[in-house]
């Protein structure tokens, strides 16, 4: 049998495509970790930002080096990049036998056994396959609930490479869940470019609320809710987060500014008042708030940058994530004037302060406490377990480690918090 080894780059619905086409390839090839011991290497890339780009482009590189130098026969480049800029790539990276955009995944066997190199780019989505071979640990699971995006934000690229929105009907998303959770899931991460918009295209209204409820059927212990629009967090859906014990008390909310002329040249629907609204409903729900914020966007003042950091420094938000603005082939690209380099990067970095002086502070405030914590794995330079609560999602959050005397992964201890490094909480299990 012939190793396959699979690259899979940018965001967790990129890692859901993955998966598929890993189903689509079940007992063809054993899987291996290591791209100099495969004999056919997949590149899932991302093509959002420049530094995604960058970093997909320097993978393929790399594997090129294993075709040249190595064991490997085939090289295959998928996802996003090829979608949006497949011509350019087929002229320029000949060391790639076949290439698949985001609507070609099915095609995967196909491409692997041409005897020529092929592209396949097509413009129409095709209907998605629903089974799936998990990448995360086998605990967790992401469930894709839409593809595609309507909200054309001025400065996002994701409407030209995945297309309009697109939901996935509620019962092949019951049926995917329920496997998920016969394969002994417990927590289930929905995800789409929108999550809250779910449902509007195929039903006439928005049915996310509905969704959460039939999905709570089944035996998860977590369902948790990823890039939820502002303008969207309907009181319907705080009510159902706070009330239902299945659905975590977490919500990703990709805010990306509090301007409102800023917001308004960005196209999102939110406004200060709306936002600051929704935030408080929220808090006062006790549920924990992720968002993203962006520096840098064409024509933001220093006095548009400061109010955004008041927001930062007044609300507290559980966690933020900040990127600088880029120019990509979008709308905004054309509105000027541009704010240089230099400056995005430093107010990125104030940002950063800003929340890890928050982050520090509800550390502080955690110590004596005691938490639910889900175990994955151990950190042998800490010589400590490490996990999660419910207020973190995976990859992206921190991490709560601590001491016991025995830890399965997948899970629950309780754990009491006596200190903090960094942004991560220490403790140690109680009741073993």
């Amino acid at each position: 049998m012939r190793n396959l080894s699979v690259i899979s780059l940018g965001c967790d619905k990129n890692r859901v495509d993955t998966e598929k086409m890993l189903y689509r390839l079940r007992g063809r090839f054993a899987v291996v970790a290591d791209p100099s011991d495969a004999d056919v290497i997949i590149i899932n890339t991302c093509g959002f930002i420049s530094s995604a780009r960058e970093e997909s482009i320097d993978a393929i590189l790399e594997a090129a080096e294993y075709k040249k130098n190595g064991k490997c026969s085939k090289l295959i480049v998928t996802g996003c990049l090829p979608q949006k800029y497949g011509d350019e790539l087929v002229n320029s990276l000949p060391e790639v036998d076949a290439f698949l955009g985001t609507n070609d995944y099915d095609k995967i066997a196909e491409v692997i056994d041409a005897d020529k190199p092929v592209a396949f780019l097509s413009a129409e989505p095709r209907v998605e396959a629903r089974e799936r071979i998990l990448t995360t640990p086998p605990h967790y699971a992401y469930l894709k609930i839409a593809d595609g995006c309507n909200n054309r934000c001025t400065y996002c690229l994701i409407p030209s490479i995945r297309g309009a929105y697109r939901s996935v009907p509620m019962e092949d998303l019951f049926a995917e869940a329920k496997r998920l959770v016969e394969s002994g899931v417990k927590e289930l991460i929905l995800v789409a470019q929108d999550v809250t918009r779910y449902g509007i295209d195929l039903y006439g209204e928005y049915k996310l609320v509905e969704l959460l409820k039939k999905l709570s059927e089944l035996n998860f212990v977590w369902i948790r809710l990823m890039y939820c629009y502002p303008e969207l967090v309907t009181d319907e859906l705080i009510g159902e987060i706070a009330s239902n014990p299945k659905v975590v008390k977490y919500i990703d909310i990709p805010l990306q500014h509090i301007d409102d002329d800023i917001l308004k040249k960005m196209n999102r629907k939110s406004t200060e008042r709306s936002i600051n609204d929704v935030i408080a409903k929220l808090k006062n729900a006790g549920i924990a708030i992720r968002t993203t914020l962006m520096t840098g966007f064409p024509t933001e003042t220093e006095e548009q940058f400061s109010h955004m950091l008041d927001f930062v420094k007044t609300n507290k938000l559980r966690h933020v994530g900040v990127f600088e603005y880029s120019d990509e082939d979008t709308p905004s690209s054309k509105i000027k004037p541009k704010v240089p380099k230099y400056v995005r990067h430093n107010r990125a970095k104030q940002i950063i302060l800003c929340q890890k002086n928050n982050v520090k502070e509800y550390n502080e405030s955690m110590i004596g406490k005691t938490v639910k914590v889900l175990y994955e794995d151990v950190d042998y330079d800490k010589k400590l377990f490490r996990g999660r609560t419910y207020d973190n999602a995976p990859d992206i959050d921190t991490y709560v480690y601590f001491r016991s005397v025995y830890a399965e992964v997948g899970n629950f201890y309780n754990v009491r918090i006596t200190g903090f490094r960094g942004y991560d909480l220490i403790g140690e299990v109680i009741n073993e």
